[in-house]
C-alpha cells in the first residue's frame, strides 16, 4: 500500500495526517509532494490560520521506507538524491510556511517522523511517545533537517549522542529540555494540538506571521540586522488594521476578532 497524506479542516486549522499504517505511517516521495501541495493551498487561504501534522493510528512516523531504500541502492545515487531532494523540499516549505505549523505525536516518531516534528513550530506529544534518529541503527546519516534542528536546540554532547548512538529519548526528557511544548495524556495528541491551534487562530495572523519569521531568522542573522527586521515587522503590524482592533479590544476589556 502506498502511502498517503489525509488532509482535513478543522474550523481555521488544516489537518495533515500521515497515512501508511501497515509501515507505521513510513514517508515516501507521495507524501512530500502532497505536503508542499497542501502547504501552498494554505498559504493562499485566508481561512487557514494554521496547521496540524500527525500520524494515522498508534504511531506518528517510522521514517523511510527501509524496503523502498533498499530499492533504490540498485538505482542510480541520483533516484535517491531526487527522493531525498523531494523531503527536503517539504521540509523548508514548512519552515517558510508563515502560518505555525504543530506535530501532534502519539507513539513513535523515529528517523525523518522525528525530523519532521522537529521542523514544525509547536510539539504536542504524548506523554509515552519516543523519539529517535534511527540513522545509525542501519548505517545511515540524519536527513530532513534533522542534524540541524538537533544540533541549534540540544547541546552538543546530547544531540551528538542521539544521532551517533541513535538511542530513545522520551517526550518526557524532550519536554523538560524545551523541544515539546505538550506533554498529555497518550490517544489525546491531536485533540489538545487543536486546541493550542484554537488559541493561535484567535491571534492576529499578521503577527503570527512576523513572530515565526523572526524566530527563523534570528538563529542565522546577527543582532543589528535582527533589530532592524523587528523594527520593521513591529511597524508594519502596529499600521495593520489588526493593531487597531488589538488595542481597541484591549482598552476596552473586550475580546478581538482579528482579520
Amino acid at each position: 500500500m502506498i502511502g498517503q497524506l489525509k488532509s482535513a479542516v478543522h474550523g481555521q486549522t488544516l489537518v495533515l495526517t500521515l497515512s501508511n499504517p501497515t509501515l507505521r505511517n513510513a514517508l515516501g516521495p507521495e507524501m512530500y509532494i502532497a505536503g508542499i501541495e497542501a502547504l501552498n493551498a494554505a498559504e493562499s487561504n485566508p481561512e487557514i490560520r494554521s496547521v496540524i501534522i500527525t500520524g494515522e493510528g498508534a504511531h506518528f512516523c517510522a521514517g523511510g521506507n527501509l524496503q523502498r531504500l533498499l530499492a533504490n541502492r540498485e538505482q542510480e545515487k541520483e533516484v535517491q538524491v531526487q527522493s531525498i531532494d523531494g523531503l527536503h523540499t517539504w521540509m523548508e516549505a514548512i519552515h517558510t510556511f508563515p502560518k505555525p505549523v504543530i506535530a501532534a505525536v502519539e507513539g513513535a516518531a523515529a528517523g525523518a517522523g522525528f525530523s519532521l516534528v522537529l521542523m514544525c513550530d509547536l510539539v504536542v506529544a504524548a506523554r509515552d511517545s519516543i523519539f529517535v534518529m534511527a540513522y545509525s541503527s542501519i548505517a545511515l546519516s540524519p536527513d530532513g533537517g534533522g542534524s540541524w534542528n538537533l544540533s541549534h536546540a540540544l547541546p552538543r554532547q546530547l544531540a551528538a549522542e542521539l544521532m551517533l548512538l541513535g538511542d530513545r529519548i522520551t517526550a518526557e526528557r524532550l519536554h523538560a529540555l524545551g523541544s515539546v511544548n505538550r506533554l498529555v495524556e497518550s490517544g489525546t495528541a491531536l485533540t489538545q494540538a487543536l486546541d493550542l491551534a484554537e488559541r493561535i487562530n484567535a491571534r492576529a495572523p499578521n503577527a503570527m506571521q512576523s513572530i515565526k519569521e523572526l524566530i527563523n531568522d534570528a538563529a542565522t542573522q546577527n543582532l543589528n540586522v535582527h533589530l532592524a527586521q523587528e523594527r520593521d515587522n513591529f511597524v508594519n503590524n502596529l499600521h495593520h488594521a489588526n493593531a487597531g482592533i488589538g488595542i481597541s479590544a484591549f482598552l476596552n476589556k473586550e475580546k478581538p476578532i482579528y482579520k
